[in-house]
């Protein structure tokens, strides 16, 4: 999850889609750990990893990598005008068996205290740990375990993960021309979704659905969403997404 056009608006939605999601989660008993976050000024996130494990997990949220966008009046808002705030989600897959080996000799690593809770062990000792890879300039960080070499583990886990899903971005890219109907193209540059508070609606550009009880929405109730979002996959729209490869944990 990260901030994108908005300020402190757009991190407090990032906050509210972390929520979200994580609210989701438990309804469909999956486990949710954080990896790292960056807090903005206000509380928000500018920026927030977790790692979700469960049955389906990807196969269900899959279709929820994109730009997400806010339309209300923020409550700091004096004058009451509406503000358009968005935020970019990324779900990438955990692979067991991985599509691609990596060069250690390209790879930076940087440590850090970790901070936050988890006692003097966690503050005290650099155990935070963050990966560079120099060919794409892609990076990972985790935080939320106690030793460097399980930060490590993890960091690497998802370091990889990104680069998959670049390839796999690439891929896709080639062979745009041939799917113009598809739910979307995993790009998280396209914009996907907008909840707007005033109208108390929640739309999906890429199906034109739309949503009331935007407080349930936020609250975890993204079934209905994600069974259209299914449902248009198994009809066709989205063809080529290689729903059928998806790992179900």
């Amino acid at each position: 999850m990260r901030a994108g056009v908005g300020g402190e608006e757009a991190a407090l939605f990032a906050e509210e889609l972390s929520i979200m999601y994580r609210a989701y989660a438990d309804q469909e008993g999956w486990n949710v750990r954080m990896l790292s976050e960056s807090k903005s000024e206000l509380g928000g996130y500018k920026e927030m990893m977790c790692e979700i494990k469960g049955l389906g997990v990807y196969k269900r949220l899959r279709y929820e990598t994109g730009v997400h966008r806010i339309q209300r009046v923020p409550a700091t808002e004096k004058s009451g005008r509406i503000h358009t705030s968005t935020a970019s989600v990324a779900i990438m897959p955990i692979r067991k068996k991985h599509k691609i080996e990596l060069n250690p000799a390209d790879i930076d690593m940087e440590f850090s205290r970790s901070g936050g809770a988890g006692g003097q062990n966690v503050n005290k000792v650099e155990t935070a740990v963050r990966l560079i890879h120099r060919p794409t300039g892609l990076d990972a960080r985790s935080t939320s375990e106690r030793s460097q070499s399980a930060n490590r583990e993890k960091a690497m886990a998802v370091l990889i993960a990104k680069i998959e899903v670049m390839e796999e971005e690439k891929a896709r890219a080639k062979l745009s021309s041939d799917r113009k109907e598809q739910i979307g193209t995993g790009d998280r540059s396209e914009k996907i979704r907008t909840y707007n508070s005033l109208q108390d609606r929640v739309t999906d550009h890429r199906i034109k659905e739309s949503w009331h009880n935007l407080p349930g929405i936020f609250g975890g109730n993204l079934g209905p969403i994600l069974d259209a979002l299914a449902s248009a996959s198994e009809h066709g729209v989205g063809e080529g997404q290689d729903v059928a490869e998806a790992p179900e944990a």
